[in-house]
């Protein structure tokens, strides 16, 4: 397969500084949901408020929305790509707020309000493109003067960030919904050596070194 390519990534302290950034954006639940899932863009674009369950933190990946040749794709995903993920509080506030922000817009047109399901839509309900979701993380990337970083590379720093953090490989797996524990370690090979030197003192301590 060739050389791993390197990954471009945001550390924490840049993720958390366009979290703030994106505060009272009109898609800032879509940005956060992809920066604390690491859902793929197809995903995202794909996510029906029926697949979720804010009552109980959770969401479920059933299905994605890609383009071939512009054309909207709608397909299951693959076997392990199918997953229930568990939302941390802040998650679940960040949708919350973006529900309440979409039913406004849906009382504000009346009949006029397209109901499509889907949790990402425009102003008028009408579920987002999925390459439009690509534009529309750079333009914000140019309004909040975050760093230049792709869509996809969301999915990396939340992979990468939780690895970091001491966060299980196997979890980080389902969560990214990987066909294999291998394929996380390939990709995320790079996570720094002072992780990797932080696990060899742990390991040190419990010989009583």
């Amino acid at each position: 397969k060739g050389e791993t390519k390197e990954l471009t990534v945001w550390s924490a302290e840049e993720a958390k500084r366009f979290l703030d950034a994106i505060a009272e954006e009109r898609l800032v639940g879509l940005w956060t949901l992809a920066l604390h899932t690491g859902l793929r863009r197809g995903e995202l674009a794909g996510l029906r408020w029926r697949d979720v369950d804010l009552d109980a933190g959770t969401l479920t990946v059933a299905q994605q929305r890609t383009t071939a040749n512009y054309t909207v794709v709608i397909t299951t995903p693959k076997a392990k790509s199918q997953r229930q993920l568990l939302l941390a509080p802040a998650t679940v506030a960040a949708l919350r707020g973006h529900l309440q922000r979409q039913r406004k817009e849906r009382m504000a047109l009346g009949p006029d309000w397209t109901d499509s399901g889907y949790v990402f839509v425009d102003e008028a309900g009408v579920e987002i493109h999925p390459q439009r979701f690509t534009k529309l993380f750079d333009e914000v990337l140019k309004r909040t003067g975050a760093p230049k970083i792709r869509l996809h590379d969301l999915r990396h720093t939340m992979a990468s960030l939780a690895l970091e953090a001491g966060v299980h490989p196997k979890v980080v797996q389902e969560q990214l919904g990987h066909s294999a524990i291998a394929v996380t370690l390939d990709t995320y090979s790079h996570v720094p050596q002072a992780v990797r030197r932080d696990s060899a003192d742990k390991i040190a301590t419990l010989f009583g070194e």
